[in-house]
């Protein structure tokens, strides 16, 4: 049903009339003709006895535009590379000390590991190879024990992947002792890192990959202009920001990132192109299930895929086209 208003710049809109059709009627205006209906207004039709229409209305022309799914992205071969990124600044507590949020129980995970598991454990069933580049930041490194703020966990520059998220924790837990926290809590730096291999990907002009980031941080962020800088520049990039806010600091800054709440703006006034960033405080889900915190961390995520790759008039890779590029194992 289409309902047909003469437009008032006070608001006040008049009715003019309504008519009905179907989406095979309306396909009639792709083959170059035209389609077109009698606009009626059902009181006047009473009223008025010599009462026709009031107006035709014409549709010129009908395109049919397919919105992909983010599984037809998926099943056409698009890889979700997903990254870790740990803030190892010093207002997290000394690890030594059982109230530090990075402090290694003997028998039970600290905050950091349980929603690095409990979100890792969703993300690596979209990610074929299931190695993780993980990267600490906020921290004085051996051996020179300068601050880093993308330095890999496992210490090897060349190649910071880890083998499933079980690897990622195994690197965490080695790299702690060897580690001196410190600050400031700056983002920016893992961020652009990431943009850099989504920048590469766009070369491509196909859904092959899409990068995901995933920041577990204890607070509030010392470089919140190069950081908001640095997301407005993603936001044109197949990438998306997850940040989950461990420990029980004020994180306001957090949900500003997270354009839920209006659009974010770089310092220049850049507005983002889509909202990318998903913040999500690890308290509220302290003893809810792994399943309900994966859960509201991804909520955003297959959107966010589908907006970016529709934006770019990208389709999914053919199926069938991607099992033949596969090499098949003897």
């Amino acid at each position: 049903q289409c309902i047909v208003w003469d437009w008032d710049s006070n608001g006040k809109h008049d009715f003019i009339g309504e008519f009905s059709s179907t989406f095979k009627e309306m396909r009639g205006a792709m083959e170059g003709r035209q389609v077109q209906w009698e606009c009626i207004n059902p009181k006047y039709k009473v009223k008025k006895k010599n009462y026709k229409n009031s107006g035709i209305v014409i549709l010129n022309q009908c395109k049919i535009h397919k919105m992909h799914s983010f599984l037809d992205y998926i099943m056409g071969g698009c890889q979700i590379q997903f990254t870790v990124a740990i803030d190892f600044t010093a207002s997290n507590g000394d690890p030594r000390n059982s109230c530090s949020l990075h402090y290694i129980h003997p028998y039970q995970p600290n905050e950091y590991l349980k929603a690095l598991v409990a979100v890792g454990e969703i993300c690596q069933d979209y990610d074929s190879d299931k190695m993780f580049p993980a990267f600490g930041f906020g921290a004085r490194i051996p051996p020179e024990y300068k601050v880093s703020h993308d330095f890999a966990i496992n210490f090897n520059e060349d190649n910071p992947e880890c083998a499933g998220i079980q690897g990622v924790v195994e690197a965490y837990q080695s790299c702690l002792p060897k580690l001196q926290l410190y600050g400031p809590t700056n983002i920016a730096p893992i961020i652009q890192k990431v943009a850099k291999s989504a920048s590469e990907e766009t070369n491509t002009k196909e859904a092959s990959q899409y990068f995901i980031l995933l920041i577990l941080t204890d607070g509030v962020i010392t470089d919140m202009a190069d950081t908001r800088e640095a997301i407005v520049h993603a936001s044109h990039l197949p990438m998306s920001v997850i940040i989950v806010g461990v420990g029980n600091a004020d994180f306001s800054d957090m949900q500003m990132l997270d354009g839920d709440d209006g659009i974010l703006r770089s310092p220049k006034g850049e507005p983002v192109l889509r909202d990318i960033v998903q913040f999500v405080p690890f308290r509220n889900f302290k003893h809810a299930s792994p399943a309900a915190l994966a859960k509201s961390v991804l909520a955003e995520v297959p959107n966010q895929v589908v907006d970016y790759y529709n934006g770019k008039g990208i389709k999914p890779k053919c199926v069938s086209e991607y099992e033949s590029s596969r090499t098949l194992a003897p």
